[in-house]
């Protein structure tokens, strides 16, 4: 007999920005929601998007292309007009449907095939706490950051090949 609680309405959303530039190391940044805020939104506002820019500008500066795809949120006015006002951003947007051209992508299914694998968490708390653990993790894996940019077939010269 397998007892069950029944649905939860807690959800974790997790943003997530990868980050590569010659010369340097990759980075991953990322913020989880794990909460409904005091606005009743269960996902990312575009203004959490902005934020979330804005700290990957605070942390590596200089210029940034983002590349994304189509949540309402990125296609939003208000984050279409705040790209539009910054000279040291560019931003493009992959096809309707395009999971294999985001890196992005590849940070999901290394943490559905590793850190959550095989597991049933006992509350939504506990599901947080691997999910941060698992992306704080996946930080310092210079490797896996670089394979999700490979994995997309898009190229991008690695740190160690470059030239100084």
């Amino acid at each position: 007999m397998v007892h069950v609680r029944g649905r939860s309405r807690r959800r974790l959303s997790v943003a997530a920005l990868l980050c590569y530039r010659p010369g340097h190391t990759p980075r991953l940044i990322y913020r989880p929601r794990a909460d409904p805020r005091h606005d009743g939104r269960k996902s990312f506002a575009w203004t959490d998007y902005r934020d979330l820019r804005q700290a990957a500008h605070q942390q590596l500066g200089g210029n940034m292309v983002l590349v994304w795809d189509n949540l309402n949120t990125h296609l939003a006015a208000g984050m279409r007009s705040y790209i539009a006002d910054r000279d040291r951003l560019t931003a493009h947007q992959l096809p309707s449907y395009a999971p294999d051209l985001h890196p992005v992508e590849g940070i999901w299914s290394v943490l559905r095939r590793t850190t959550l694998a095989n597991r049933a968490f006992a509350d939504p708390q506990e599901l947080i706490t691997a999910v941060r653990r698992g992306l704080r993790q996946l930080q310092y894996r210079n490797d896996v950051l670089d394979g999700c940019l490979r994995g997309t077939g898009l190229s991008w010269p690695h740190h160690d090949d470059i030239t100084h």
